[in-house]
């Protein structure tokens, strides 16, 4: 094994821990804001930065940062964000107080022509609320904090993404408009809808959740009624904040199911195909898997063993079917704990001890394809390390092992009235 202590609990700490570093090393210094990746120059992601709020409180409850240091770089993100210009301008930092995608790390501008993005505005916002349901004490610091989250979510006009229609827009630039896309059909916009439901100034229509489920994609899995989303990712972004277990939408109480079983289905998938491995990739089996949206070999045609085969460079790879390509992602089974204890630990095992160049620093590499030759059994790599990755294996990991998002944030205001407007019941609602 690649560290000294090889228990399972060793294992989870030193990924968990790596993750945590990751928001050390790559928020800057004075916007607070979180690079999208590793790489030098990388933009700022809103999403990685709200991942990176998030993991603050994981960081004072785990003793690897004092609650005042915690506090205090939360407050610099937050003074920021509410700071930063919001105007129809193409190099603001948002519009409508919703965000653009990617922003310029030092000033905050919108970088790389990216739109309004409202999932990626919503993870943001998601890890605003994190932090100011956590940082409770009656401190002047801890009290900006509160003051500071409710402002920014009251601020964003989720209504106005509708743009008259039933469901919610992808996004909006500048010179363009909206993007001639919706969030409809089963995604990680679960989350999403639920804060657009619940907001104090601009909410949405219920019927614009119903909207959303309407475009759902059942199908029959391995016996079972199965909501079908092919790429792990959208079956874990969710729950890194919403506990699931025993809460029903209408669509779920019609299939007897939730969404946390509906995702320990989706393992369950992704190992059957992988242990079937149809297209014959080098590796695949029970205990190498977790197709997801991540970086491939760039998009081209090559031989390989004797037949042409397509590769995607960044694709939303999904099982069973598809888009593969042979590109698995290494952190993603351990982001699975919470799910599927056992298979997300001997995966990660089987998965270290056979591609041991997917660590990189102190944590998971991107992506590797080992079908694609090359010096090392990894076959092709991704070795940036990529924020998003870093915050949803951080905020599973303390889940599985505490529940503490889930406990803290089944008491939110803004979590429960927004899954109660979605119609929610059961359980802990």
């Amino acid at each position: 094994m690649l560290f000294k202590d090889t228990t399972d609990v060793g294992l989870i700490d030193r990924f968990q821990l790596g993750a945590f570093r990751y928001f050390m090393r790559y928020t800057h210094a004075e916007t607070g804001l979180v690079a999208d990746s590793s790489q030098e120059g990388s933009p700022a992601s809103i999403a990685a930065t709200g991942f990176g709020l998030s993991a603050l409180p994981v960081g004072v409850e785990r003793d690897w940062i004092s609650r005042e240091d915690a506090a205090e770089r939360a407050l610099r993100t937050l003074r920021f964000l509410r700071d930063s210009e919001q105007s129809r301008d193409t190099l603001a930092t948002g519009y409508k107080g919703l965000y653009y995608h990617f922003l310029d790390m030092k000033t905050g501008r919108r970088a790389w022509r990216s739109e309004i993005s409202l999932i990626d505005s919503a993870l943001l916002i998601a890890g605003a609320i994190t932090v100011g349901a956590y940082f409770s004490e009656h401190t002047p610091a801890e009290k900006e904090i509160r003051d500071i989250a409710d402002m920014i979510y009251a601020r964003a006009n989720w209504a106005w993404a509708l743009d008259e229609q039933d469901t919610l827009a992808l996004g909006w630039k500048p010179r363009s408009g909206f993007l001639p896309y919706r969030w409809h059909g089963y995604s990680e916009a679960v989350i999403l809808y639920t804060l657009a439901l619940s907001s104090p100034s601009y909410p949405i229509p219920a019927s614009s959740y119903l909207a959303f489920g309407n475009q759902c994609d059942w199908k029959e899995a391995l016996g079972k009624p199965f909501l079908y989303a092919g790429p792990l990712f959208i079956h874990l972004f969710s729950h890194a904040w919403i506990d699931f277990r025993g809460i029903r939408d209408a669509a779920m109480e019609e299939h007897d199911s939730d969404y946390f079983e509906n995702t320990r289905l989706a393992i369950d998938v992704q190992r059957d195909y992988t242990e079937r491995n149809p297209e014959s990739f080098v590796g695949y089996g029970m205990d190498c898997w977790g197709l997801t949206a991540c970086d491939g070999p760039e998009r081209s045609r090559r031989l390989r063993d004797g037949r042409q085969q397509q590769f995607s460079g960044y694709a939303a790879r999904g099982a069973p079917f598809g888009p593969d390509d042979g590109t698995l992602a290494p952190w993603a089974p351990l982001s699975c704990l919470p799910f599927a204890e056992k298979a997300a630990l001997s995966a990660t095992r089987h998965i270290l001890e056979t591609y041991p160049g997917v660590v990189e620093e102190d944590g998971f590499i991107g992506s590797f394809n080992p079908s694609v030759p090359a010096r090392t059994a990894e076959g092709w790599m991704n070795t940036r390390r990529i924020g998003l990755d870093q915050g949803i294996l951080l905020m599973m990991i303390e889940n599985h092992r505490t529940g503490f998002f889930w406990n803290l944030l089944r008491q939110s205001t803004p979590i429960r009235r927004g899954l109660k407007r979605a119609g929610f019941t059961g359980g802990w609602l």
